[in-house]
């Protein structure tokens, strides 16, 4: 059975904030190139919209990673499904990803990403559950700050499914 899903933040709403993100970040990183590193499978909604809508020049890859573990508690490690296709060393980089909640697996991604190199690196995510944060983690551009609610849609899924709503919905029973 389909579950009911009441909306959230609306697709207009989305694509307002996705287009303020772009603005600044074309002015932080005016007369460099950038290289998004986006993150699988809930970010890919996010990053190609994120993409169209900066001016300097951009690379794209991709990476998949999950927390080792039971996945309720991170145990201080992650697991790379899908490795990056290009070297970072000496660029400008920027993780996208979908949504922060505790933090424990983007806290581990980005040291790892640290110790390849990079020029800079950032992150960038639509949605954060700042109440759910226990790693020291914060994003460098963010979305919105959402309550701690389950949500789908704009790549975020239940069970693989409503990836494709073009809104942020609230799962209700």
């Amino acid at each position: 059975m389909d579950k009911h899903i009441e909306v959230m933040i609306s697709e207009k709403e989305i694509n307002t904030r996705i287009c303020e993100l772009a603005e600044q970040i074309n002015k932080d990183y005016a007369g460099k190139e950038l290289h998004l590193i986006v993150i699988l499978k809930g970010s890919v909604f996010f990053a190609c919209e994120l993409a169209k809508r900066i001016t300097v020049p951009v690379t794209l890859d991709f990476m998949a990673v999950s927390s080792y573990g039971d996945g309720m508690v991170s145990a201080g490690k992650i697991t790379v499904k899908k490795e990056l296709d290009e070297d970072i060393r000496g660029k400008d980089v920027l993780i996208v990803e979908d949504i922060i909640d505790s933090g424990n697996t983007l806290f581990h991604l980005k040291n790892l990403l640290l110790a390849r190199n990079p020029e800079s690196l950032k992150i960038i995510t639509l949605l954060d559950k700042p109440e759910r944060r226990t790693a020291d983690i914060q994003s460098d551009y963010c979305g919105f700050n959402i309550p701690d609610k389950f949500v789908v849609g704009y790549g975020l899924d239940h069970a693989q499914k409503y990836r494709n709503l073009p809104y942020i919905g609230v799962v209700q029973d």
